[in-house]
């Protein structure tokens, strides 16, 4: 009788790993609300099923998506950032060794606060100075004292300083630190003799947002600090664009050295925070999951990712024409991923 369990055990352990009956994909909040849009248009257009979608930070999919190349496994996850060459030899020790890497347009990172307040106009150095976790006072780098944005710059409104905002796993903070963070590091005079002196203890300054409950940590769902916007008018909130975009009629967009976070000002770089958005695919997965080749096709193609496509009404900023045909031609082709 007791040896039955380790007979069924063992015929499990023996067992090949189910396929997906839909692809399944994983990875940015960002992207999310761009992949489902594809997705729903490629389960109404096709006889295939719609892809299942799951929201769980860029970081988080990666983390999924190199698992292991099973058919149990994420044949797609979603970034708001590129893939870091770390993920790439993890994705290689699980035996993901052939990916697929699409760049599908550009989105900005906006500091936006509810409507029924004033909007802000901010430097990426006072960014900086509002939300590092140590800052420098006196020619010492000090736990961050400041509690209003006026106590930063009198310019700015006597409030106290909460931002809520995703957190380590998301590629949005991850754009976020780089970007706004460090940009901001960069125009204090002590931490710029520092980043000639020693790079890595000047990123490792210019990244660490304080832990103190002025940053509050909203989760991978950008439309949660969306509503706490609402909720809370005296709070900002860090995500993408496109949930600006959404919810214009209900948040506004900080300036950032003067510039405001607009479609045109993203897509010609006059607005300093943002990056390009991507999602990958795991080759090995193409021929062997229903769909993956149509969805591909929809994704890159004019009707959706193109400057008038359906994807633009959702606030993704397109590629130029000629790099979006590269794209295109280069996924459905299954070019391998190069990070050199």
């Amino acid at each position: 009788m007791r040896r039955i369990p380790f007979i069924l055990a063992a015929l499990l352990l023996a067992a090949p790993a189910q396929a997906q009956d839909a692809i399944r994909i994983v990875g940015s909040s960002t992207v999310f609300p761009f992949a489902t849009a594809v997705a729903e248009q490629f389960g109404r257009t096709t006889d295939y099923k719609t892809p299942v979608i799951e929201s769980t930070g860029s970081g988080g999919g990666l983390k999924l998506f190199c698992s292991g190349a099973g058919l149990d496994t994420p044949s797609i996850t979603n970034a708001s950032r590129r893939i870091k060459a770390s993920e790439v030899e993890s994705c290689a020790s699980n035996g993901v060794t052939e990916i697929v890497e699409v760049k599908l347009g550009f989105d900005g990172i906006v500091i936006a606060n509810s409507k029924r307040t004033g909007r802000f106009d901010l430097t990426k150095e006072q960014i900086f100075r509002a939300l590092a976790k140590q800052v420098p006072i006196g020619g010492k780098l000090v736990d961050n004292p400041y509690t209003t944005w006026a106590e930063i710059d009198p310019s700015l409104p006597t409030t106290k300083i909460e931002v809520l905002g995703p957190p380590p796993t998301s590629g949005t903070r991850d754009a976020f630190v780089e970007l706004a963070m460090e940009g901001g590091a960069k125009a204090v005079p002590m931490l710029a003799a520092l980043r000639k002196e020693d790079k890595n203890q000047f990123k490792a300054v210019a990244h660490a947002i304080r832990e103190d409950g002025v940053y509050v940590e909203a989760g991978e769902n950008d439309n949660l600090i969306v509503s706490k916007l609402e909720a809370n008018p005296a709070a900002l909130g860090v995500f993408g664009f496109s949930f600006l975009d959404q919810n214009a009629d209900r948040i506004q967009g900080s300036l950032v050295e003067g510039v405001e976070p607009t479609f045109e000002n993203i897509a010609d770089g006059a607005y300093g925070i943002s990056r390009s958005l991507y999602f990958y695919v795991k080759k090995a997965h193409v021929g062997n999951v229903a769909g993956i080749e149509g969805y591909l096709d929809e994704f890159t193609g004019d009707a959706a990712t193109g400057e008038d496509g359906y994807l633009s009404d959702k606030g993704l900023i397109p590629l130029g024409d000629e790099e979006r045909a590269a794209v295109r031609t280069a996924t459905l082709g299954l070019s391998l991923l190069s990070l050199e």
